[in-house]
C-alpha cells in the first residue's frame, strides 16, 4: 500500500519567516512608487503685482518670451533663483520672472482680510482715479501693493488717514564731516610741515574736536490716503491727491478754495424752467475742508444749498464754519410740524480735543463722538435732536475754541 511522507512543515515556517523583512521592505517600495504616481507636489503660490510681465525661458541677457502675465494672475513658483523665480502659468506655461514683480501669499492673504474687515464700512464719499493706481496694503508709497484699478475707475471711499511722505535724503547728507586721521603728513604735500614751535599760542591741541551744531531737519511733508473700495469689492489705500471726489459742477463752483469732501442730495424739488429731463433739481449738503493735507479733522466746514425758483440758481441756505467734522455724513429724514418727512442730516464732531491716532494707518480717531442732528424745511435749516449743546468753533492748534453765538457775534 502505498502511504504518502509528511510535509515538512516546521522547515517551510522557519524559510518564511527568515524572508519575512524581505518582502515587507519590497511591497513598501512598490505602494510608495506607485503613490508617488497619484501625488501632486504642492508648490509656493504667487501673484503678480505688476501691470504687466513677460515669462522668459532663462535668467540671461539674452532670452526667449514664453508667455505674457497680468496683474493679480496666479503663479506657481517651481523655482527660486537669484531675484528671479520659475513659475508656471493655470496654461501650464513656464518661465522666469522678476521676484519684485510679485507678491506673496501672505500679501495677498493680507488683502483679502482687509476687503473683509472693511466689507461693511459705510460710504463717505464716492471718487474717480485720475489715472491708472495700486491699492496698497497701508497708507504710505513705500508700503506692499498690488490691485491695479484702471484710470476713471470708481471707487468708494470709506476712511481718511494722514502719513508723513517718504522723503528724501537731505541736501548735502552724502557728505561725511569725519575729519581726516591725523599721521603727521600735511594735507598738501607741496607745502612744509609747520614744526610745533612756530604754532599760534591759541591754536587747539590736536586731539582737540570742535562741536557741531545738529543738523536742522525739514519738518516732514503729510500726505492723505484714503481707504476705498472698488466694485469688485477689492479694498486698499490709495492716494488722496490722485482722486477726484465727486461733487456736481453746479455746487462745486462755491467752494471758495477750500476741498469739497463730499457732496450728499438731501431732496429734490421741481422747476420748469430746469434743464434737467425731469425738471428735477437736487438740494446739497456738503462738507469741506482746507486745501492743506494732515488736518486732525476729516473737514471743518457744512454747508447746505438749496435751488432758487426765482433765479434758478443754487443759493447757500446754511454754513457752519470752522469746526471739527468727521465723517460720515448721514442722510434721511425726520417728522416736521405738519406731520410730513423732512429731509435732515447728521454728522459728528470731538467732544474734546485728545485724538488717538491709530501708528499703523494714520487715522485719528477722537476719545469720544457727539452727533449733531439738522433738519430742513423749505429753505430753513434747524437743529434738532438730543445734543443740542454749544459747538466747538475753530480748529487750529493752541486757538481757543469758540461757540457759534460767539462767533456770530465777532462776525457783526
Amino acid at each position: 500500500m502505498f502511504t504518502r511522507s509528511p510535509i515538512p512543515i516546521v522547515p517551510l515556517v522557519r524559510r518564511f519567516a527568515a524572508s519575512l523583512p524581505s518582502l515587507v521592505i519590497l511591497l513598501f517600495l512598490v505602494a510608495a512608487c506607485g503613490c508617488s504616481r497619484f501625488q501632486h507636489q504642492v508648490h509656493e503660490t504667487v501673484y503678480v503685482s505688476a501691470r504687466q510681465m513677460s515669462l522668459h525661458d532663462r535668467v540671461a541677457p539674452v532670452s526667449n518670451r514664453v508667455a505674457e502675465v497680468a496683474n493679480g494672475q496666479p503663479l506657481e513658483v517651481l523655482e527660486h533663483g537669484r531675484r528671479f523665480l520659475k513659475v508656471q502659468t493655470q496654461k501650464n506655461e513656464i518661465g522666469w520672472i522678476e521676484e519684485r514683480a510679485v507678491i506673496d501669499s501672505k500679501t495677498y492673504d493680507s488683502f483679502v482680510q482687509l476687503a473683509n474687515q472693511h466689507k461693511q464700512d459705510p460710504i463717505v464719499a464716492t471718487a474717480t482715479l485720475r489715472d491708472d493706481l495700486y491699492l496698497h496694503i497701508l497708507p504710505g508709497r513705500e508700503t506692499e501693493h498690488f490691485y491695479l484699478l484702471a484710470g476713471n475707475a470708481k471707487v468708494q471711499l470709506l476712511a481718511r488717514a494722514s502719513v508723513p511722505k517718504t522723503a528724501a535724503p537731505a541736501f548735502g547728507s552724502r557728505a561725511k564731516t569725519t575729519p581726516p586721521k591725523s599721521n603727521g603728513t600735511p594735507a598738501n604735500p607741496s607745502l612744509p610741515a609747520k614744526s610745533p614751535s612756530t604754532a599760534p599760542p591759541h591754536a587747539l591741541p590736536s586731539s582737540a574736536t570742535i562741536a557741531m551744531p545738529p543738523p536742522v531737519l525739514p519738518p516732514a511733508v503729510i500726505e492723505d490716503w484714503w481707504l476705498v473700495r472698488d466694485t469688485a469689492g477689492r479694498t486698499g489705500w490709495m492716494l488722496a491727491g490722485r482722486l477726484d471726489v465727486d461733487v456736481p459742477d453746479e455746487v462745486g463752483q462755491y467752494s471758495e478754495g477750500q476741498r469739497m469732501v463730499g457732496a450728499y442730495i438731501l431732496t429734490k424739488v421741481t422747476d420748469p424752467d430746469a434743464s434737467t429731463p425731469d425738471n428735477k433739481v437736487p438740494e446739497y449738503v456738503t462738507v469741506l475742508s482746507p486745501p492743506s493735507s494732515g488736518q486732525p479733522f476729516d473737514f471743518d466746514q457744512v454747508r447746505v444749498f438749496t435751488w432758487s425758483l426765482k433765479k434758478h440758481r443754487y443759493e447757500t441756505a446754511f454754513r457752519l464754519h470752522p469746526i471739527q467734522g468727521f465723517l460720515p455724513v448721514r442722510i434721511g429724514t425726520q417728522p416736521g410740524p405738519n406731520g410730513s418727512a423732512m429731509p435732515s442730516f447728521s454728522f459728528q464732531i470731538a467732544s474734546s480735543q485728545n485724538l488717538n491716532v491709530d501708528p499703523a494707518t494714520g487715522m485719528a480717531h477722537p476719545d469720544s463722538m457727539r452727533t449733531i442732528n439738522y433738519l430742513m424745511n423749505d429753505t430753513q435749516v434747524k437743529r434738532i435732536g438730543p445734543d443740542l449743546g454749544p459747538i466747538p468753533m475753530g480748529h487750529l492748534e493752541g486757538e481757543k475754541p469758540k461757540t457759534a453765538k460767539t462767533a456770530k457775534k465777532k462776525a457783526r
